[in-house]
């Protein structure tokens, strides 16, 4: 059966609002059959939904499993564009690897590669990222940005913001940004950043932003190293968080952010960021591949850099680097 045959289905219970509606009209609206409808009612009540009907009246949803599909993730979308072609996946090695191909093969401005779990996920520097099923966010987004190549890694840093915006709103709670792209809670972190070109000399053909959030992990799901540096929404908050609903806030704000960085420039993203910093002010130690400097962090530069105060006075900027707090 069509995976978009169900999508549509499960759109039109969802916008009913617990009407029941019409197998005859849903079937006529899609043009299948009648049968077809039965069998894409079917399988949505094996993936979890709960799904009653009314004789002569149709089909009524009657509760939804935490599912980020794209019929659930569209339902709270205020976007003109991200978000409005969804690839789901229950599982996939990474959805990043997916987008790249998905960008190559000329996927619109917006699409967004999702999946209930990676069994390959990767963070910065290739390194690991934990990815279990039904618990986190694991998603890229395809995007074609009106920037030059060299403006494009400070999309790293409208996401952070974008993604903390997101979560105050929809977890109400207060996160802080660790430069460049790691997200804290109480000095934990559960939100990884990934941000990967497609371009030419002259322009950028894409931008494929990887975002993992840690969103209903339980302190079990957690290894025992990772416990005393990753933390998740639900324990912080104390609830379950409606992922759906994250996810569109966390496009929303993408694309708001994205449009304001096109049109102005990088300067009121800058004091976004600023706004949100843990790092800002505070003595750290940059670990680079070469060196390791101490220095008061100041702020970030117009092109991203993370700026230090040395001792003697001198202002570094820094592109790449493990940031820890000095002692």
């Amino acid at each position: 059966m069509s995976l978009r045959g169900k999508d549509e289905i499960l759109k039109q219970l969802m916008m009913s609002g617990g009407t029941p509606v019409s197998g005859q009209d849903m079937a006529d609206r899609m043009g299948v059959s009648r049968t077809a409808v039965w069998k894409y009612i079917k399988e949505l009540e094996s993936d979890g939904y709960q799904i009653g009907s009314v004789r002569k009246k149709g089909y009524y949803l009657l509760d939804t499993p935490d599912i980020v599909n794209a019929a659930a993730i569209q339902r709270h979308l205020k976007t003109n564009n991200y978000g409005r072609h969804i690839q789901y996946y229950e599982s996939c090695p990474t959805t990043q690897s997916i987008a790249h191909e998905e960008a190559q093969n000329g996927a619109s401005d917006g699409t967004l590669i999702i999946a209930e779990e990676q069994t390959a996920g990767k963070g910065r520097m290739s390194r690991p990222w934990s990815s279990s099923a039904r618990k986190g966010i694991w998603m890229s987004l395809i995007i074609r940005p009106s920037l030059m190549p060299q403006q494009a890694p400070q999309m790293t840093l409208v996401a952070a913001v974008a993604i903390v915006r997101a979560m105050e709103e929809v977890a109400d709670v207060q996160p802080t940004i660790k430069w460049p792209n790691d997200i804290l809670i109480n000095g934990k972190k559960m939100t990884g950043i990934l941000t990967e070109l497609q371009a030419d000399m002259d322009r950028v053909k894409a931008i494929i932003l990887g975002m993992g959030i840690n969103a209903n992990q339980e302190e079990t799901d957690f290894s025992d190293e990772l416990r005393e540096i990753a933390t998740s929404l639900h324990l912080v908050t104390g609830e379950k968080v409606d992922r759906s609903r994250l996810v569109a806030a966390i496009l929303y704000y993408l694309e708001l952010y994205t449009k304001m960085y096109e049109k102005n420039g990088f300067a009121p993203i800058k004091l976004l960021w600023e706004s949100y910093s843990n790092t800002v002010g505070k003595r750290v130690r940059a670990v680079m591949l070469n060196e390791t400097i101490e220095g008061t962090a100041i702020g970030i530069s117009d092109e991203g850099l993370l700026e230090l105060r040395l001792d003697d006075g001198s202002i570094r900027g820094i592109y790449s680097a493990d940031i820890q707090m000095a002692k």
